[in-house]
């Protein structure tokens, strides 16, 4: 019978453990043209990712569960408006696959802070997840103030947007 030092079972133990771990989704790639802004549309709920004039992919969505005015206090179920960027992504969030939105700002911040509130934070394009599903058949405008499309577009989304890149969110 064979031993096996304490480095040995180490090493099995950490592969078995790896092997059991949460996977990463397997995310989509994108050779295209390089997405140069974002335009979301509110009112129209209606999205475009560009290149230059040129418009990429577009997609419907739904919003905050008060979707109309401009975000101005977490909690308070709107949307933002105005120029932000995309600042960080999130392939384990709870709604399939998230896309960060720099708000709030600078503006925003100071705007909320003179009710000594907060402007609130991480506000996302993502897709549903089992969650969102449930929310959205009752509902179009379901989240915390977040842009909601669904998972199979959330994945192209994703793929094509980089660090960065604008985002114009108008009423």
């Amino acid at each position: 019978m064979m031993k096996l030092s304490r480095r040995g079972f180490s090493l099995m133990a950490l592969a078995a453990l790896a092997a059991c771990g949460v996977r990463e989704p397997q995310l989509k790639r994108y050779s295209g043209p390089p997405v140069t802004q974002v335009v979301v549309y509110k009112g129209r709920r209606h999205m475009y990712l560009l290149s230059g004039n040129t418009v990429l992919k577009s997609y419907n969505f739904g919003l905050g569960f008060q979707p109309l005015g401009h975000k101005q206090f977490e909690g308070d179920g709107k949307t933002p408006e105005g120029v932000y960027f995309i600042d960080r992504f999130n392939p384990q969030s709870r709604y399939h696959l998230s896309v960060g939105i720099s708000y709030p700002n600078e503006r925003d911040r100071e705007y909320a802070a003179q009710f000594n509130l907060s402007a609130g934070s991480d506000i996302m394009f993502h897709g549903r997840g089992p969650e969102g599903n449930k929310l959205a058949r009752g509902n179009r405008d379901w989240t915390a103030g977040c842009i909601a499309v669904r998972d199979d577009e959330i994945e192209d989304i994703y793929a094509m947007l980089r660090p960065g890149v604008p985002v114009l969110i108008y009423p």
